[in-house]
């Protein structure tokens, strides 16, 4: 029996890191700092670079850099950007590696998720010192007699008005949500039982409860009151990877990857589950009951999605197409495309100002250690 305690690298490649499945290189970037276009800059920033938040309070983009490899490999640190140029203006050391980035603008704080340290640092945004490290969970020993730790972590998600952070522990045999007290800066309580590599989440603060979705298929409804699952929904979709809720429609959002390597697991894991499509869309769900409204076609292996409810639009990463693709929320209507090679990943709104800005991973033909790019695209 595989063992619980996540040794699997190509899972992590695929998930955590949130890689795509690429069957050509797109053509090559334009040069750091060079316009790609009339709305579109682009800068090369650092090594590994991953999530990424827009501050409105103090008109500042934050990013996590997880650092490279090797004995002259760069850090894992936190990067403050001018949101105007993309030009660094200050850098803070991290405790250990950078991934997932979660902002509370009003309290200034930073999140910042150690994906396999299985640990949340706390940064003050103002001054980059860290507050806290917050551990998640302790090492074990599998029945491979491999120590690792029991899940791994890709986003958080703070819920304000409880004082808490949410974040979905992932293990192919059962995921976790990990519940944190952002006050006492503690776990509050773990609550397993979320399925295969639970990932996607959102916060639905006026029904009181947090959606989880996992990669086969399925929405867990957890109460936040008690802290319980309240209900598990199995959806028309197969590989939920990422959330968005639109609260005034009731409606929500799933990017449906379809990689390749996930069907793989996916069949080895759970072998009675059927695939119920071939990915790459947007999944449109009802958000009391899972059930489906929609589909959206999009490019090849989508990733992150950003919901402007504002402007009835809908952002999304294709990292295998290369491309950042628009949507009208109201009709599901594609109203733009925008090339951005080799891979985009994680987005931010400045939604004052009405600016996307997107982390872009670099491509199997990039120089080992290069460093990776953030676009800022004004619409």
């Amino acid at each position: 029996m595989r063992s619980p305690l996540l040794h699997f690298s190509g899972l992590l490649a695929a998930v955590v890191l949130m890689a795509g499945t690429v069957q050509a290189e797109p053509a090559k970037p334009a040069a750091a700092g060079s316009e790609v276009s009339e709305r579109v800059l682009r800068r090369e920033i650092a090594q590994g670079i991953y999530e990424i938040a827009y501050s409105a309070n103090q008109k500042a983009l934050f990013v996590a850099s997880a650092g490279g490899r090797g004995e002259e490999a760069e850090a894992s640190r936190i990067l403050r950007l001018n949101p105007e140029t993309l030009e660094v203006q200050s850098e803070h050391a991290l405790p250990g590696r950078g991934f997932g980035l979660t902002l509370d603008d009003a309290a200034g704080r930073l999140y910042v998720g150690d994906t396999m340290g299985a640990a949340v640092t706390v940064l003050d945004t103002a001054t980059g010192a860290v507050i806290a490290t917050v551990p998640l969970a302790e090492k074990t020993v599998g029945a491979d007699g491999k120590e690792g730790f029991p899940h791994h972590f890709r986003q958080l998600r703070l819920d304000p008005a409880k004082n808490r952070l949410y974040m979905p522990g992932f293990s192919t045999r059962d995921s976790a949500l990990y519940v944190i007290d952002t006050a006492a800066l503690k776990v509050e309580k773990v609550i397993p039982g979320l399925g295969f590599v639970a990932t996607g989440i959102v916060v639905d603060s006026d029904k009181s409860r947090v959606d989880v979705s996992n990669l086969q298929g399925d929405i867990h409804s957890i109460d936040t009151e008690t802290l319980e699952i309240a209900a598990t929904y199995a959806t028309n979709g197969d590989q939920l990877l990422n959330l968005e809720l639109d609260r005034a429609t009731r409606r929500l959002f799933a990017t449906d990857q379809g990689h390749e390597m996930i069907v793989g697991m996916l069949a080895k894991t759970l072998p009675d589950y059927k695939v119920k499509g071939a990915g790459n869309q947007v999944v449109v769900l009802n958000a009391d009951d899972g059930s489906a409204i929609s589909q959206i076609p999009t490019g090849e292996g989508p990733i992150a999605l950003l919901l402007d409810q504002e402007r009835s639009r809908l952002y999304v990463t294709n990292r295998a197409a290369g491309s950042v693709t628009v949507f009208d929320t109201a009709s599901s209507a594609l109203i733009d495309t925008i090339t951005l090679p080799s891979h985009p990943n994680s987005l931010t709104l400045d939604r004052a100002g009405n600016v996307l800005f997107v982390t872009i991973k670099n491509g199997k033909d990039d120089p080992k250690g290069a460093q990776e790019s953030i676009a800022r695209i004004q619409f």
